[in-house]
Formats: C-alpha cells, sequence, structure tokens
C-alpha cells in the first residue's frame, strides 16, 4: 500500500453504523469515528437518546443522525438499514456494540426465557443486523466490528450465559470473516476488560470485587469508554485492511494475568 498512515484513518464518506451507542463504549466509538470523518448513525433504543450523541457529534463539526433501533426486534433493524441508506446513500462500517445487562448468578439458576433473551440481543441480533447490511457493505467492501467481552474468553466475574454469549459472538465474527473475505468484508471483534460504564456498574460500585480486580490485572485499573475507541477506528479503517477474523483485547492485561 503506498497510502500515508495518517491517511489510511481516514474515514472521509464512509458511513458507519453504531448500536447501543446512546452512553458508554458505543457513543465514545461514534464520536471518535466521527471526528475521523466518518458519517455515523448513532442507534440505541430511544430517539431523545441517539439524538443527543447525534447532536454532541453535530456541534464539534461531525456528520451525524440518530435513529432509534432495539436490535431485537426485526422490524426496527431492518427499519434501522433502510433509514440509513436512505439518508446516506451506503454502509461501510457496522459496529455491533448494543448488549443486555448481564445476569449475575450461577448457571444452576438460569432460566430458559433468560437464556434465550441474552441469546437473542447479544448474538441472534448481531448476526441478522449484519446480515441486513451485508449486501451493502458487500457493494465497496467494508467492516464489521463486534464488540464482545473478556468474558467470552476466561469467565471470572461469575456473568454465565452473558459468558456464553459473548463467546458465541466471537465465533459468529470468525466465520463472517471467513465466509466474507472474498467479498471484501472484513470482520473483527474486540474484547473489552471492565469499562466504567452504566452498563458495568453493579461491579465497579462493590469495592471488593473492584479491589480484587485491580490487584489482579497489570494495568492496576479498569478501563474509561474513550481507551476503546482507537482499536475500534483502526479495526473500522483501511489501517486494518488486512485484519479479519481477529480477536483483540483492550483489558489492561485480564487474560494474561
Amino acid at each position: 500500500m503506498n497510502q500515508k498512515i495518517h491517511n489510511q484513518f481516514d474515514l472521509t464518506d464512509k458511513v458507519a453504523i453504531v448500536t447501543g451507542a446512546s452512553k458508554g463504549i458505543g457513543a465514545a466509538i461514534a464520536k471518535g469515528l466521527a471526528e475521523f470523518g466518518a458519517k455515523v448513525v448513532v442507534s440505541s433504543r430511544k430517539q431523545e437518546a441517539v439524538d443527543e450523541v447525534a447532536d454532541e457529534i453535530k456541534a464539534t463539526g461531525g456528520m451525524a443522525t440518530g435513529i432509534a433501533c432495539h436490535v431485537g426486534d426485526e422490524a426496527q433493524r431492518s427499519q434501522l438499514v433502510e433509514k440509513t441508506v436512505a439518508t446516506y446513500g451506503r454502509i461501510d462500517i457496522l459496529i455491533n456494540n448494543a448488549a443486555i445487562n448481564p445476569v449475575y448468578g450461577p448457571l444452576a439458576e438460569v432460566t430458559g426465557e433468560v437464556f434465550d433473551k441474552i441469546m437473542d440481543v447479544n448474538v441472534k441480533a448481531c448476526m441478522l443486523l449484519t446480515n441486513l447490511c451485508y449486501p451493502h457493505l458487500k457493494k465497496q467492501g467494508g467492516s464489521v466490528v463486534n464488540i464482545s467481552s473478556v468474558e467470552g474468553l476466561k469467565p471470572g466475574f461469575g456473568l454465565g450465559v452473558y459468558s456464553v454469549s459473548k463467546a458465541a459472538l466471537i465465533m459468529l465474527t470468525q466465520n463472517q470473516a471467513r465466509e466474507w473475505g472474498g467479498d471484501g468484508i472484513r470482520s473483527n471483534v474486540i474484547c473489552p476488560g471492565l469499562v466504567q460504564t452504566k452498563f458495568s456498574a453493579a461491579l465497579w460500585n462493590n469495592e471488593k470485587m473492584l479491589g480484587q480486580y485491580e490487584r489482579h490485572i497489570p494495568a492496576g485499573r479498569m478501563a474509561q469508554p474513550d481507551e476503546m475507541v482507537g482499536l475500534a477506528l483502526f479495526l473500522a479503517s483501511d489501517a486494518a485492511s488486512y485484519s479479519t477474523g481477529g480477536v483483540f483485547t483492550a483489558d489492561g492485561g485480564y487474560v494474561i494475568s
């Protein structure tokens, strides 16, 4: 490649959908992609919440629109893709970040209803939304970035089915990469460690658990949402043109501790 390194991160004219983007990691990634020139569709369940993030992006000179979507709803997934194409004409990047809160407790206490709900949102919805985006990504080549968790690699917080769902998302990513590489579509997965978001508040609000975690890992602290942005930007951009099927951790060394 003759392209200068800094130009490889340029997302000008690229269109990105970020799910679960009203707060936390998703909002941080949406803002980061916009900062590098992408036209960003900010998506989450509530229109007011996604509009707020989209307005923040536009206030700093970026391009964004908010489209409400509950990823677990088939009709809303279709509308998200249709509205994105109607607004921007294409889809180049899909960040599957939306997930539901983990259920704490032993597997022996998990009901079929709880299992189905977690798997439907954390795995099935990601697969079906990406399938809807596939024809659009295929037109010019594109990037899928699935947000999993270190819990999908190394269970440690007693999150049971959540860990199972995140492990399944890793395998989904690798199958996407294998099947769609010939179409110019890359699919990679990011596995964050403990990040200080509302989603994970039950973990870091527990001082005993947080203390044990911070003493356990090489980095000695939990992460902030912004610390997930650089990796997502890399995987979404041409800088990662030879990266597909990859499992990337951003965990302060959790998986090696």
